[in-house]
């Protein structure tokens, strides 16, 4: 059941990848665009402590990993397929705030094959994430 969800997620990513246009493929999700956090997610903190990031390499490493790469640089096995590329996640969470980094898991970046992860990642898993890719380098 999960294989097949993240095959849907992955797919759907895919489909909305190449349905972008121009304009938006030659954007780079790797450098931070000073956008405004919404509402319901601006200020939110991590709760979690350092000891989160083993959990959230976990949680990495099997719904990220593919696109984002092991290490974060945006250089997983489906990176080359997609346009634009992934973002590279060590260069970003270090420009970025956990509000910013928890609402884009959550919902995604339109324009790219980011996917929301709302609904089928936990709140705290995403935590988790946002806290292993503060280990990022």
């Amino acid at each position: 059941m999960r294989n097949t969800i993240l095959l849907i997620v992955l797919l759907t990513g895919l489909l909305a990848a190449c349905s972008t246009s121009q304009s938006t493929q030659n954007a780079d999700p790797s450098v931070a665009v000073t956008v405004t956090v919404p509402p319901e997610y601006s200020g939110l903190t991590n709760p979690l402590g350092a000891d989160a990031a083993e959990a959230g390499a976990k949680v990495f490493a099997t719904n990220c990993a593919s696109c984002h790469g092991e290490t974060g640089h945006g250089d997983g096995p489906v990176a080359t397929s997609l346009t634009p590329r992934p973002a590279n996640l060590a260069n970003l969470q270090a420009t970025s705030s956990d509000d910013y980094l928890f609402w884009r898991i959550s919902t995604g970046r339109s324009g790219t094959a980011m996917v929301g992860w709302k609904g089928i990642l936990a709140d705290e898993q995403i935590w988790q994430v946002v806290t292993f890719l503060r280990t990022l380098k």
